[in-house]
C-alpha cells in the first residue's frame, strides 16, 4: 500500500467518493451508492439498476430530487453540474404517472402523463391521445375552491406558508404555492409521509386507492388488458374513463374513446355541481386565472403528484381552423366549455342571448340522441348534412380567393369599379369621458374608404365644404356590439387606436337593420376591407340571423313534456332561473323554435359563434398594481390587446394593440412586469396571479398569432418557450407577423 493512501474506518480510500442516498419508490426500498462528482445520470441508473438485480423494465425511471423540486433527465451531466452532494436524497420513480383529468364537459379521465416533460408538452401527448387537433390552445389548471376567490396570490402565501412550517411540508417552488398540493386521496403515496422527504407516490395498483377522490365518483377501473369500461349507468353523471396501461392508444381501441368524446352527458352530478365556482364580480373572475400551471415547467415541479387532479381547459381563446370533419371532439369541447362559462356567470350575456344559448343547447341535446348524426359526419359517411358542410367549406374558399384576387375595393359588379360604395344615414353617437353622463348626440354618419365621417346635418355632408365634426379610422379598432333587443338597443362599441392609445367610443342605430349594416361595415373596415367588399352583404344578413335567433317565436314546436323535466340550473345562469321562474321552460322553448332544424354539429357550432360575439368573450383579466398607484386595477389580456380596465366596472381605461408592443419582460426578483410599447412602458405587479401567467398569456397569444395555413404546421415549441418563458426582452420581430392578425 502507498505511503501516501489514507483509509477511512470503513476501509474506503479518500479518493474524492461520496455515498449517495437513493430511494426506489417501486419498491419502497433504499440502496446507497458510493460515487464521484464527475459521474453522469446515466452511471447513476446504471449502478442502481444493476445494484438491484430486479428484471423488471426501468426505461421509464428517472432521478427526481425532491429538496430541489427538480428532475435530474439530461442523463450525460454530472452530479457536480446538478449540484448533487452527499447530502442529497435523491428518488428513482417512474416519469409516467397517472393523472387525473376533469375535461371542459366535467367528466373526468384517468390517464398516464409524462410527469418529467414540460406542461406544454404534456398537454400536447394528451390531446393527441384525445383526438384534439392545436393542443397549443389548452393547459392544464389547478383546481380552485371557493376560497381562492376571495383573496389575492398576495394574500394567500402568507398564511399557507405558516401552516406548512408548522406541519412540517414541503411547498415546491411552482407559480401557485398557495393552492393545496396534498390533494391525492388518503393512502396514494402508500406508507410514505408527506412530511418526509420521499414524496414521490410509489406505483401502487390503482385499485387500491380510494374511488371517490374529491368527493367524485368514478367508474370502476379496468384491467390492464388492453380493454375499455364504459359505465352507462354514469355516464350522465360524471363518471371517468379509466386509462391506466401506458401502451394503450386510440388505435388499439378502434376509436372508443373517439366516440365516447365527441358527445357529452347532458347532465352532471350534484357532486360535481357543487365544485362549480361562481364568481359574483370582476374582481373573482380575476382570481379564477390564478390556477394555470406554468408551462415551461413538468408538472412534478409544480406540486402535483400522482392521482391528482387536474383540469383541461382551452386557455387561449384563438381557435384555429375549425374544421366539422376532423375536430368533432375539439368542437364539442369548446362547446361544453362556453356552456358552463355561461351557466356559472363567468361570461355575462342578456337575458335573450340567454334563452337562445339555451335553445341550442336543447336543440344539440335532442340531435344527440338522434341516429345518424355527428358520428355519421365523424365517420365521413356522405349524408346530406356533411354535404352542406362540404358545400360551405368550398364557399368559404371561393371567396377568400375571390378577395385575395381581386383585393379588398373591388366588389362583385362591374359598376363598383367607377363608384366606390358609401354607407350614409342619421345616427347617434357619444364619445366618452370619464364621470361624464351618456349623452348621445345625432349626427350624419358617412362610411366610405375606411373612415367614418359625421356632420352636423345631412345638407353638411352634401354641399362638400363643411369640414366634418369627427373624422374615425376604422382600421385596427376593436369593434364591439351592444345589443339588448327588450330594451331595443342597437349600440355598436368602437376602440379606435391613437397616439396615446386607444380610444372608444359609441355608436347607437334606431333599428335592426340599420344596425346590421353599419356593424357589417365598421366590422369589415377594422380589417382592412371597404364597402366593397364581396363578403359584405353575408356579414349583414349572419348579424341579422343572429338577431333574429334571439326574438322568441309565437309557440314552441314541441310539446314540453315530451323533454321530460328540464333543470332550470343546467340551462341558464342562476340570475336568469331566478328572474324567469316559472317561465323559464316556456321561453326557452319558444326560442328553440328558431333553431328546430339544426344538426347537431351546426348547432355546436352555432353556439360557439355566438359565444364568441358576446362584448367580454376571450377576455382573461388580472388584478394589477401599477407602479406609482396605490390602488388595484384590471387588466385584460385578449388575442390581440391589451387592456387596461376600471376594476368594479370592467370600463376600459387604456387599449393597447400587440401590433404595439416592442418588448415585455418580468424582473423575477421583484415580480414586476414590464410592457414596452411605442409610446410608452407600463410596469405593473399582478396581484391576483404569479406574473408569469399574465405573460405567458401574451406571449402565448402572440405565437398563436402566427399560425397560417401558408406555413408548416408543426409545433414551433421553442419559438413558444422563447415567447413564453418571461427570461429574457423578446425582440419587436416576433411581433411583426401579427400585424395582418384579425
Amino acid at each position: 500500500m502507498s505511503t501516501s493512501t489514507r483509509i477511512y474506518t470503513d476501509g474506503h480510500e479518500i479518493d474524492g467518493s461520496w455515498v449517495l442516498r437513493i430511494y426506489v419508490t417501486d419498491l419502497s426500498v433504499e440502496r446507497s451508492l458510493r460515487v464521484k462528482g464527475d459521474l453522469h445520470i446515466g452511471g447513476v441508473m446504471l449502478r442502481l439498476v444493476e445494484d438491484l438485480e430486479n428484471p423488471m423494465d426501468w426505461s421509464d425511471h428517472a432521478l427526481w430530487w425532491p429538496a430541489r423540486n427538480h428532475w435530474l433527465t439530461r442523463t450525460r451531466s454530472t452530479l457536480d453540474q446538478y449540484g448533487v452532494a452527499a447530502d442529497a436524497i435523491l428518488q428513482f420513480t417512474p416519469m409516467h404517472k397517472t393523472l387525473r383529468v376533469q375535461l371542459p364537459d366535467m367528466r373526468y379521465l384517468d390517464c398516464r402523463v409524462d410527469f418529467s416533460v414540460k406542461t406544454f408538452n404534456a398537454v400536447i401527448n394528451l390531446c393527441k391521445e384525445l383526438g384534439i387537433r392545436h393542443p397549443e390552445e389548452l393547459s392544464f389548471c389547478k383546481p380552485l375552491e371557493p376560497n381562492h376567490l376571495k383573496y389575492n396570490l398576495k394574500d394567500m402565501p402568507l398564511k399557507k406558508k405558516t401552516e406548512n412550517q408548522k406541519n412540517g411540508h414541503y411547498v415546491p417552488a411552482d407559480t401557485n404555492t398557495f393552492i393545496a398540493t396534498s390533494q391525492s386521496p388518503q393512502g396514494s403515496t402508500g406508507s410514505l409521509d408527506r412530511s418526509s422527504p420521499f414524496m414521490c407516490a410509489p406505483m401502487t395498483p390503482i385499485s387500491h386507492r380510494n374511488n371517490h377522490h374529491n368527493g367524485t365518483p368514478i367508474s370502476s377501473p379496468i384491467t390492464h388488458t388492453s380493454t375499455w369500461k364504459r359505465n352507462n349507468n354514469t355516464l350522465g353523471s360524471g363518471s371517468s374513463f379509466n386509462a391506466n396501461n401506458s401502451t394503450m392508444s386510440l388505435e388499439a381501441l378502434n376509436g372508443g374513446l373517439s366516440e365516447l368524446l365527441v358527445q357529452s352527458p347532458s347532465s352532471v352530478s350534484p357532486e360535481v355541481r357543487a365544485k362549480l365556482l361562481r364568481p359574483k364580480n370582476l374582481i373573482e373572475r380575476a382570481r379564477m386565472n390564478v390556477g394555470w400551471l406554468d408551462s415551461s415547467l413538468s408538472i412534478m415541479e409544480q406540486g402535483i403528484r400522482e392521482y391528482d387532479t387536474l383540469r383541461l381547459r382551452f386557455k387561449f381563446y384563438a381557435f384555429y381552423d375549425l374544421n366539422p370533419k376532423t375536430d368533432a371532439v375539439r368542437i364539442n369541447m369548446i362547446y361544453e366549455q362556453a356552456k358552463w362559462q355561461l351557466i356559472t356567470e363567468e361570461l355575462d350575456c342578456t337575458e335573450e342571448e340567454m334563452l337562445m344559448f339555451a335553445a341550442l343547447q336543447v336543440q344539440i341535446n335532442l340531435q344527440a340522441s338522434a341516429p345518424q348524426t355527428s358520428f355519421d359526419m365523424c365517420n365521413g359517411q356522405q349524408n346530406q348534412q356533411q354535404q352542406s358542410v362540404a358545400e360551405d367549406d368550398i364557399d368559404a374558399a371561393l371567396t377568400d380567393l375571390q378577395v385575395t384576387l381581386e383585393g379588398s375595393s373591388i366588389s362583385n359588379g362591374p359598376s363598383d369599379i367607377t363608384q366606390v360604395p358609401e354607407l350614409s344615414d342619421y345616427l347617434r353617437f357619444f364619445k366618452p369621458k370619464r364621470f361624464t353622463l351618456k349623452a348621445y348626440k345625432r349626427y350624419w354618419f358617412t362610411c366610405r374608404d375606411l373612415q367614418l365621417r359625421l356632420f352636423k346635418s345631412r345638407e353638411d355632408a352634401d354641399n362638400g365644404t363643411e369640414v366634418p365634426c369627427h373624422i374615425v379610422n376604422l382600421k385596427g379598432c376593436e369593434v364591439t356590439p351592444d345589443v339588448h333587443l327588450s330594451q331595443g338597443r342597437y349600440g355598436i362599441r368602437l376602440e379606435v387606436p391613437g397616439t396615446d392609445g386607444m380610444t372608444e367610443m359609441w355608436i347607437r342605430c334606431d333599428s335592426e337593420q340599420q344596425y346590421a349594416k353599419w356593424m357589417a361595415a365598421c366590422r369589415l373596415a377594422a380589417k382592412g376591407r371597404t364597402l366593397a367588399d364581396a363578403s359584405y352583404e353575408s356579414e349583414v344578413n349572419g348579424i341579422i340571423s343572429f338577431l333574429q335567433l334571439q326574438r322568441p317565436a309565437p309557440a314552441p314546436v314541441i310539446n314540453p313534456n315530451s323533454l321530460g323535466d328540464i333543470v332550470p340550473e343546467e340551462y341558464v345562469a342562476p340570475k336568469f332561473a331566478k328572474k324567469l321562474k316559472n317561465k323559464l321552460v316556456q321561453r326557452i322553448l319558444e326560442a328553440h323554435a328558431n333553431v328546430k332544424d339544426l344538426p347537431l354539429i351546426e348547432a355546436k357550432l352555432s353556439y360557439i359563434k355566438a359565444w364568441q360575439l358576446l362584448p367580454d368573450h376571450g377576455i382573461s383579466l388580472f388584478i394589477v398594481r401599477f407602479s406609482g398607484k396605490n390602488k388595484d386595477e384590471l387588466l385584460g389580456i385578449a388575442n390581440n390587446r391589451v387592456m387596461r380596465m376600471d376594476l368594479h366596472s370592467g370600463d376600459h381605461v387604456k387599449t393597447w394593440r400587440y401590433t404595439t408592443i416592442k418588448a415585455w419582460n418580468v424582473n423575477w426578483e421583484v415580480k414586476l412586469m414590464m410592457l414596452q410599447f411605442e409610446e410608452e412602458n407600463l410596469f405593473f405587479e399582478c396581484q391576483s396571479a404569479d406574473c408569469k401567467v399574465l405573460h405567458e398569456f401574451i406571449g402565448g397569444y402572440i405565437f398563436l398569432s402566427m399560425r397560417s395555413k401558408e406555413t408548416n404546421q408543426t409545433l414551433n415549441e421553442e419559438m413558444f418557450h422563447k415567447l413564453t418563458g418571461g427570461r429574457e426582452h423578446v425582440p419587436h420581430y416576433y411581433i411583426e407577423p401579427i400585424n395582418n392578425y384579425n
